[in-house]
């Protein structure tokens, strides 16, 4: 697979034509590098200084609450940007840890190359336009949903709020305690809405952690 291709896996680039993709591959700095099993790609609060694009392989991605009570671990893969929004804005710092779980391969590009596409490479420029709008349009959205009906629906959304991608196996770090203090709710309330759903088979319940084999079946 060309460069060309590899990029065009990638939302930022998408839209562009071959002449326009030629162009940056010509004329953009770009590092290539692989990283093996179990080693740190960034971690959280580190700077964010380039972008990644992870070509292929696994990570994964940990993430935790300002107050340290709960963290949430998940797994991405290829084709992924290892938060792109971060690059910008008040926080240039990444929120969560990222790590290999199988050897994989990355392409960096730096921000001072990045500042470079966006002022030579419209479609570029409207294709991060658009992620960060996207992201503001989800946020802004998120406080005019209705409540949950009931207090299993309020767990799901809890679930859903705290992970960067809405699918695939999560294990969340949280003691029952703190889950019905989060949730406003008596911890034996708690205990029991979420032993209902390990009876339904949607997530396994330990000391202190809770498994979630497939987030999107808590939506079933």
């Amino acid at each position: 697979m060309t460069i060309c291709d590899q990029l065009l896996q990638f939302p930022l680039f998408q839209g562009m034509s071959r002449a326009d993709l030629m162009e940056v591959v010509a004329h953009s700095k770009f590092g290539f590098h692989k990283v093996a099993t179990g080693k740190r790609v960034v971690r959280e609060g580190d700077d964010c200084t380039h972008l990644y694009f992870v070509t292929n392989g696994t990570l994964e991605c940990e993430t935790t609450s300002d107050d340290r009570s709960c963290r949430v671990v998940e797994h991405v893969a290829a084709p992924y940007t290892l938060q792109p929004e971060r690059l910008f804005g008040l926080s240039q710092r990444y929120t969560s840890t990222f790590k290999a779980t199988s050897p994989c391969n990355l392409i960096t590009l730096d921000k001072q190359e990045v500042l470079l596409l966006l002022e030579t490479q419209l479609v570029f420029r409207l294709n991060i336009l658009n992620l960060l709008a996207a992201d503001v349009h989800r946020l802004s959205h998120r406080s005019w949903r209705s409540a949950p009906k009931t207090l299993r629906l309020a767990l799901v959304r809890f679930f859903f709020s705290r992970c960067l991608y809405p699918a695939g196996p999560k294990t969340f770090y949280i003691l029952m305690q703190q889950l019905a203090q989060e949730m406003n709710d008596s911890r034996i309330d708690i205990s029991r809405a979420l032993n209902q759903m390990q009876a339904d088979g949607l997530l396994t319940l330990h000391r202190g952690r809770i498994e979630i084999p497939m987030l999107e079946r808590l939506l079933m």
